[in-house]
């Protein structure tokens, strides 16, 4: 089912970090809901699920797998005419996985090692980047049909 673009013509953004921390996460996910809200994307609609489940992997990843003592991680929302982006950035360089590549299954009695591929079959788009200081950033967009609402 396609999803509507915004009527705006304009990129926005909104950018905050968050300890990180479980609750760190949960926090991230619920600012996001609240900005997408703001932006005319009502809670429960299919842009704000979609993103809500991509922002709740990718920060509980930061926090489990990219948590660095001390240092916090930083999720940034970008709204354009035609697409919704979510990065989420740790300090943690050591693990970095396979950028645009679909993730390897992990094995099937693990419970654990799916996030990125759920990440993978949400998002049109995913991949990895350099980011300033330390670290990397996860990102990953959905599409937005032009159009209006």
């Amino acid at each position: 089912m396609p999803i509507p673009a915004h009527p705006r013509t304009t990129s926005d953004q909104f950018t905050h970090r968050f300890s990180a921390t479980r609750r760190g996460a949960r926090l991230a996910r619920l600012l996001v809901l609240q900005q997408l809200d703001h932006w005319g994307f009502p809670y429960r609609s299919d842009p704000s699920d979609l993103v809500a489940a991509i922002v709740a992997e990718l920060a509980a990843n930061a926090v489990t797998h990219g948590r660095v003592p001390g240092r916090d991680f930083e999720v940034r929302l970008t709204r354009s005419v035609t697409a919704l982006r979510v990065e989420v950035a740790d300090t943690r360089t050591e693990e970095r996985p396979p950028a645009g590549e679909t993730p390897a299954a992990p094995p099937s009695d693990s419970e654990t090692g799916r996030g990125l591929l759920l990440v993978a079959g949400l998002a049109a788009r995913w991949g990895v980047a350099e980011r300033q200081g330390p670290g990397k950033t996860i990102w990953a967009e959905i599409d937005l049909t032009c159009g209006g609402t």
